[in-house]
C-alpha cells in the first residue's frame, strides 16, 4: 500500500520541488540583478537623514578638505553611500579625522595635488539589499587603481553591527579607541 502511494505522490512532490526551486532561483536573480548594472559615482551631497552611522555630520563636513562622498547608482537612483576622508594617519575620532584630512589636503596642495595616502571610510549605508557589500567592493577597486592610496581603513562606531559588517567583507580590526574602532581592508 505504501509503495503504491509513493509511486502516485512521488512524481507530484518532485515536480513541485523542481517548480519551487526554479521560482526561487528566478527571484534571487531578479533580487540582485540591479548589482550588475550599478556604478560608483562621486556625489556633491547626500541625504544625511538616511545615514544611520553619523547623521550629525552635514554635507559641508562630508565634502570639506580631503573628504568625499561616493554612491552606488543604478538607473538614476542611489542605492548605497560611503563617505571618505583622505589622511596620512589612522584617526581615532571624528574630530581627529577632520584635522588629519584637512592637514593631508593642505600638504598635498603644496606638493602634487593628491590627497593623503589612507582612504578612511567613516560612514556607509545601503538602501537596497547587497548595496553595502557592493559599494565596499567598488571603492576597493577605485583605491587599487589610484597611484597615491595604499590603505583602506574605517572609522567605525563601537557596535557589533559594524564589526560584523567589516569582518564579513574581509576587514581586520586594527585598533579599538574610546568611541570608535578601526578596521583595515587589505589593498594588494
Amino acid at each position: 500500500m505504501i509503495k503504491v502511494l509513493n509511486k502516485k505522490f512521488n512524481p507530484r512532490i518532485k515536480a513541485r520541488i523542481r517548480k519551487n526551486k526554479q521560482i526561487l532561483n528566478k527571484n534571487i536573480d531578479n533580487f540582485f540583478s540591479w548589482v550588475k548594472g550599478a556604478k560608483l559615482v562621486e556625489l556633491k551631497k547626500c541625504n544625511i537623514d538616511e545615514d544611520p552611522v553619523r547623521p550629525e555630520l552635514d554635507n559641508d563636513f562630508r565634502t570639506g578638505y580631503g573628504r568625499k562622498i561616493y554612491g552606488v547608482e543604478y538607473q538614476g537612483e542611489i542605492h548605497a553611500v560611503m563617505c571618505f576622508a583622505y589622511t596620512n594617519e589612522v584617526p581615532r575620532s571624528v574630530n581627529e579625522l577632520e584635522k588629519l584630512s584637512t592637514d593631508a589636503f593642505l600638504q598635498s596642495a603644496m606638493r602634487d595635488q593628491k590627497g593623503g595616502q589612507i582612504a578612511v571610510a567613516y560612514t556607509v549605508w545601503s538602501k537596497k539589499k547587497g548595496g553595502g557589500k557592493l559599494i565596499v567592493k567598488e571603492v576597493f577597486k577605485k583605491i587599487k587603481k589610484s597611484n597615491h592610496l595604499n590603505r583602506l581603513v574605517t572609522l567605525s562606531p563601537l557596535t557589533e553591527m559594524a564589526k560584523n559588517f567589516h569582518e564579513r567583507n574581509g576587514a581586520k580590526l586594527i585598533q579599538i579607541n574610546e568611541n570608535t574602532q578601526n578596521f583595515e581592508y587589505k589593498v594588494i
